[in-house]
């Protein structure tokens, strides 16, 4: 299980401390997936940075039984002066996995080719993504934080994401954040919604995604209710 609890994260700025989450407490079991819904700029991301470690909350908890990954499609982990396969050979060697097996794995996995012999630093934000969701396959998480996974890559790589994720490892923990709502709809249990540092939690999808758009003000566009009456 994971337990969050009373977790605040300020920034400084010129203006003062930027308060971005503000006592927000869960907890998470294994076979749960929390799907995040918030604007740009809610602190999604944060979330999920304190939560695998990148960041260390400013008070507050985080407990956890369950090992957790990075998040999905992030690509700050890596040493950016490394090589792809240099990358893979020090995440193989830190969690004790077999160097040759998992190089197999993200080179058909991640498709990048030649690149992967080339320094991370000369990869695209989307060369990086594909690489971190690779060697993240390759350790047995107990809970996985997803990233925004779905904007990466075309359909054919969201599909085999999809397959690794949610058929593979069904019974673990994940914590999704995406812009997508269908995709955390369609993939996960649970439902939050983070506004003004606050996180509201729902196990309806239709609650917390009414309740989304009426806290970001989100108006249909003309025509828009013709159309679903058009398409019911």
């Amino acid at each position: 299980m994971i337990r969050v609890r009373d977790l605040r994260k300020t920034y400084p700025t010129r203006f003062g401390e930027n308060l971005v989450l503000d006592g927000i407490s869960f907890d998470l079991d294994r076979g749960e997936r929390l799907g995040i819904l918030g604007r740009n700029g809610a602190g999604k991301s944060t979330m999920v940075r304190l939560i695998s470690g990148a960041e260390r909350p400013t008070s507050g908890s985080i407990e956890s039984s369950m090992s957790i990954s990075w998040p999905l499609a992030f690509g700050g982990a890596f040493q950016h002066q490394l090589t792809g396969v240099d990358n893979i050979r020090f995440i193989s060697t830190i969690y004790d996995q077999d160097f040759d097996t998992n190089l197999a794995f993200v080179e058909d996995f991640a498709e990048l080719g030649p690149y992967l012999r080339e320094p991370v630093r000369t990869y695209s934000s989307g060369m990086r993504a594909r690489l971190a969701f690779a060697i993240s396959m390759i350790i047995e998480f107990d809970c996985f934080l997803i990233d925004e996974i779905g904007a990466v890559g075309d359909a054919r790589f969201h599909d085999r994401c999809n397959y690794e994720l949610f058929e593979k490892r069904a019974d673990r923990a994940m914590i999704i954040i995406s812009h997508d709502a269908a995709y955390v709809r369609d993939h996960c249990n649970r439902w939050g919604v983070l506004h003004d540092g606050k996180l509201a939690q729902y196990d309806d999808f239709e609650l917390a995604y009414a309740d989304f758009k009426e806290l970001i003000g989100w108006k249909p566009p003309p025509g828009w209710l013709e159309l679903q009456v058009s398409t019911a």
